[in-house]
């Protein structure tokens, strides 16, 4: 089929990519010129395993390419996704819309025959009605119908969600459309991937619903975590004793600062607006949003209270920044609310992340960025880990211990035995361990 994708940023790049990969052919647009003239050039723009490899693939077999030129590739589309950005608006934490209602006005202008106009942008509820009003008066004459196909994509992991899903959900009442995305995941029959055909409005609400209960799942076992450093019990064992009850599940159930990224602050705000709006409050939703902010916060004075209360004049050593790993991205890190308060603290940060340093030498100001993890921490009075990094989980501790100046560890993510670290003569705490 003939797939145009309307933004090449995370989602819309990776989408494109895995439907050419599928076999459709797919044009990607953006209108950020410098973007696409670098993705002609074979450079990705955003760092996901994999990810470059196969666009490489897909763009020497012909299936998949790139261009300012929405009119053109819109008209020849049998569907048209929307991949836009849908961050939060300043001020009132609403989903800003404007970038998809642009991509509407620009679909409407140019479509031809029967197209199939897919928000695969995370919307508000109602958004779809919006997206088809605009086409509709844009371009009265138009042939479409509008769908709603979620994405759940997990960064790092993106590539393999998209090829291998829990489900797909398409959410429109119109058949000819159905049998459209029908044909367009084709490729997963193989797999059995459940499709969960539903109405419009119901498939946006279950995006929000999905990322929102996995934020109350992580946010719920770090206040476990808090609970158990009170009353001398192993949040790990606590998390594994109730993960393994099938009802509960053993994701999303390891504590450490709070989640971040681009997705679970953003929409947990975005779904208790709409909540309150609705007059139908999310109060666990609310409550999660605070608890979770107060938590990154949290773990700051954890890393000064280990340190004796002041840590004016200290060197901290920070490994981790991106918000999880496998990613570049820093947007909503905990590393950055905790290196900001350890700075007003007095420290100074000494860093090091495997990908992300140049995107959080954005958000981060006089911090050293470093060459590595031994870098970093020589002559620290502590070390941090803030992302659990595969790396960092097998450094040379007789070596970490010489260089350091003091060896003071903060464990944010338990990855390490607290055992073996007292034994190596490690000062060392962790999150929601007393033993």
């Amino acid at each position: 089929m003939r797939v145009t994708m309307i933004g090449t940023g995370y989602v819309g790049l990776v989408s494109g990519t895995c439907f050419a990969d599928f076999g459709h052919t797919v044009i990607c647009v953006d209108k950020d010129a410098s973007k696409i003239e670098a993705l002609n050039k074979g450079q990705i723009p955003i760092y996901e395993p994999g990810l470059a490899e196969l666009v490489a693939k897909n763009v020497r077999e012909e299936r998949l390419s790139f261009t300012t030129d929405a009119a053109e590739a819109i008209a020849s589309a049998d569907a048209v996704f929307i991949a836009v950005g849908t961050p939060s608006r300043r001020g009132d934490g609403h989903a800003d819309l404007s970038y998809v209602y642009g991509a509407a006005e620009e679909i409407a202008a140019a479509i031809k025959d029967f197209t199939v106009v897919v928000t695969k942008s995370t919307v508000p509820v109602g958004t779809g009605d919006e997206v088809e009003d605009i086409i509709r008066r844009v371009n009265p004459a138009a042939d479409f119908a509008v769908v709603s196909n979620p994405e759940f994509l997990r960064e790092g992991a993106a590539i393999e969600d998209f090829k291998r899903p829990d489900r797909i959900v398409v959410g429109t009442d119109d058949q000819r459309a159905v049998q459209v995305m029908r044909e367009l995941y084709r490729p997963l029959y193989l797999n059995e991937t459940p499709i969960l055909v539903t109405r419009r409005r119901t498939s946006e609400l279950i995006k929000y619903a999905a990322n929102a209960f996995l934020a109350v799942k992580i946010t719920f076992i770090n206040e476990m975590a808090d609970l158990c450093e009170k009353v001398g019990a192993n949040v790990q064992e606590v998390s594994r004793g109730i993960g393994l009850d099938n009802r509960i599940g053993s994701k999303f159930l390891h504590a450490g600062p709070g989640y971040g990224g681009s997705c679970f602050p953003k929409d947990t705000l975005a779904l208790s607006k709409i909540g309150h709006e609705a007059g139908s409050p999310v109060q666990i939703v609310d409550t999660v949003i605070k608890v979770n902010d107060d938590r990154k916060l949290a773990m700051a004075d954890k890393v000064i209270r280990h340190l004796g209360g002041d840590i004016a004049g200290k060197t901290i050593a920070v490994l981790g920044l991106a918000f999880k790993p496998n990613t570049d991205d820093m947007r909503e890190a905990p590393s950055i609310p905790i290196v900001k308060r350890l700075q007003e603290a007095g420290a100074t940060i000494r860093a090091f992340d495997p990908v992300s340093m140049h995107e959080a030498s954005k958000s981060m100001a006089d911090v050293m960025f470093c060459d590595g993890p031994y870098h970093a921490v020589e002559n620290a009075d502590a070390v941090v880990i803030i992302t659990e990094w595969d790396q960092f989980r097998a450094l040379d501790l007789t070596r970490l211990k010489s260089i350091m100046r003091a060896p003071n560890v903060v464990d944010l993510r338990n990855i390490y035995r607290m055992e073996d670290m007292t034994q190596r003569g490690f000062n060392y705490v962790s999150v929601g361990r007393s033993y």
